[in-house]
């Protein structure tokens, strides 16, 4: 039985790094887990006055979230911080009130950036915001991607072998923290 693990990649953009990092971490996921790769595109605005009668995309991604066995963030930095996009998802995801989504189900966290610091901020940011929404953190290892930029060919296949074993050792840990809490 393959556990299937909802990956949101946090950036919009067409070409992201997160992106081409999550669809990295999915080819190497061992069998037992299928990652679905997501992005925050196409979720509404969260406004507390629709909660009564919620979009139907707040309502499909909750569904999404509520079938899995687990969530992986796989996040940029922006200003220190996770993006917005991504920030809508957690809000539109952990609503409503006492009903989270997110709830219970084991998580990872992969922060990645072109420069120097990983994205170190994004992930200590996210390590705030999702306990009392969703289920454990894998602790370790923890992972803060540096110097990605020139990380990925053409087609989105990684070109260093020191990233493609440092995944490789995030998600196999991955995998056995998802199986851990799935028993």
């Amino acid at each position: 039985m393959a556990y299937t693990v909802v990956t949101i990649a946090g950036s919009l953009r067409k070409e992201s790094f997160s992106l081409k990092v999550a669809r990295a971490l999915a080819k190497l996921a061992p069998s037992s887990l299928k990652l679905d790769v997501i992005t925050p595109a196409g979720i509404s605005f969260f406004n507390q006055d629709l909660e009564a009668n919620p979009p139907a995309d707040w309502l499909s991604f909750r569904e999404k979230l509520q079938q899995s066995n687990g969530i992986l963030f796989v996040t940029p930095e922006y200003n220190r911080s996770i993006p917005g996009a991504l920030k809508n998802a957690i809000d539109v995801g952990s609503r409503p009130y006492g009903k989270s989504s997110f709830n219970g189900k084991p998580v990872g966290i992969v922060s990645n950036s072109p420069g120097p610091l990983g994205g170190v901020s994004a992930a200590k940011h996210l390590q705030n915001i999702l306990p009392g929404i969703a289920g454990p953190i894998l602790q370790q290892p923890e992972i803060y991607l540096t110097g990605i930029g020139d990380a990925f060919d053409a087609n989105g296949e990684v070109t260093k072998d020191a990233l493609r074993q440092v995944l490789q050792q995030y998600i196999d840990a991955f995998s056995a923290h998802i199986e851990k809490h799935n028993k």
